[in-house]
């Protein structure tokens, strides 16, 4: 009796392997881990590309104004809405479910070597290097 189900389960094992092997795709929206920003990314050529689409606070409150990039130490760039920035731009593949390229951080106007890992389908770890300090943080799906 055993071995008659053991054949179905075995199959089945298999099954379910595979299809946790397959590739995640890191396109669609991300809310940062501290839950501030969403970003959308999507493919652009042989790679992904990230923009902020949402923000918590998207008005500076001593201005009133729309969030621009203030921290960004070129002028003309300084200016730019934070809504529409782009983050990162042609990540290129670097792995199973991770890409690799350089990213941008609105907080400190500095671009940064970075990776980004789809761990889960609803889990992304974006992780940047300024020399030999490196961090990062978990982005949760938004949407879903």
């Amino acid at each position: 009796m055993f071995s008659r189900f053991a054949i179905p389960v075995v199959i089945l094992a298999a099954l379910l392997g595979a299809t946790s092997a397959q590739a995640q795709s890191a396109d669609g929206t991300w809310l940062t881990q501290a839950g501030d920003a969403r970003v959308k990314i999507n493919k652009c050529g042989d790679g992904i590309c990230g923009h902020i689409v949402w923000l918590r606070e998207p008005y500076d409150t001593a201005t009133g104004q729309p969030a621009t990039d203030s921290k960004n130490p070129n002028p003309a760039l300084a200016r730019r809405p934070m809504i529409g920035l782009p983050l990162f731009n042609g990540m290129q593949p670097s792995g199973p479910n991770k890409w690799s390229g350089q990213i941008y951080n609105a907080d400190d106007g500095s671009s940064y070597a970075s990776s980004v890992t789809v761990t889960s389908a609803d889990s992304l770890r974006v992780e940047g290097c300024v020399g030999a300090l490196c961090g990062g943080e978990t982005w949760t799906r938004a949407g879903r």
